[in-house]
């Protein structure tokens, strides 16, 4: 056989395994973003509901200017546990496992801490009867199952994201790309939201 086409051959199956790799490690690349993103889009519903919680508790404050016999001491605790809460920034995407657990930590201060606020509420009937309080106080409750659900999606979307970051052979080039581990949130002891066992999959 003519040197020449055994020469083009060699080359057309070089040309045929660099595209096929290519598309490989392409397709593995879009699948570690599109899952990485879907992660990232369930820890900013997190965070939006903890904005509508500021505007709701900035609400009911102003409501309660006049109801001095109210427990502004608890109103107190949960503002600024809220604000603590949204005061920890950190990228889910590279944070270290200390940093997710002092946010969760943080999270969990305010769960308890507005658990609280909506208990002393059932102390002073008397404000039931404003309209615009009960209102506020429905959409705090409303924001307890709301947080509990976004923070249990986020939790399955890392899961997703660790397992695909993690297999192989996506772990091989995962660090190359820059695709770190991701860790979940956590309940703080004390708290009664359940947590998925990540034990198997995300380790410090």
């Amino acid at each position: 056989m003519d040197k020449k086409y055994i020469g083009l051959g060699c080359l057309g199956v070089l040309v045929l395994a660099v595209i096929i790799i290519f598309v490989w490690v392409k397709g593995m690349y879009n699948g570690m973003v599109s899952t990485q993103e879907e992660a990232k889009t369930a820890w900013s519903n997190i965070d939006v509901i903890l904005k509508r919680n500021q505007q709701n508790l900035n609400s009911l404050e102003n409501i309660l200017k006049g109801a001095v016999q109210y427990n502004e001491e608890t109103l107190k605790e949960v503002i600024e546990a809220r604000a603590k809460a949204t005061s920890i920034t950190i990228d889910p995407t590279n944070c270290t496992p200390d940093q997710m657990k002092q946010w969760s930590q943080a999270q969990g201060d305010f769960d308890r801490a507005l658990g609280r606020l909506l208990m002393v509420k059932e102390a002073y009937p008397e404000l039931q009867a404003n309209e615009h309080f009960r209102t506020v106080m429905v959409e705090l409750e409303g924001s307890v199952n709301r947080l509990s659900e976004a923070r249990r999606k986020y939790n399955e979307a890392v899961k997703t994201y660790n397992i695909k970051v993690r297999s192989f052979p996506n772990t091989i080039f995962a660090g190359m790309f820059g695709f770190n581990v991701m860790f979940p949130y956590e309940a703080p002891q004390g708290t009664e939201e359940d947590t998925t066992d990540f034990s198997g999959i995300v380790h410090e």
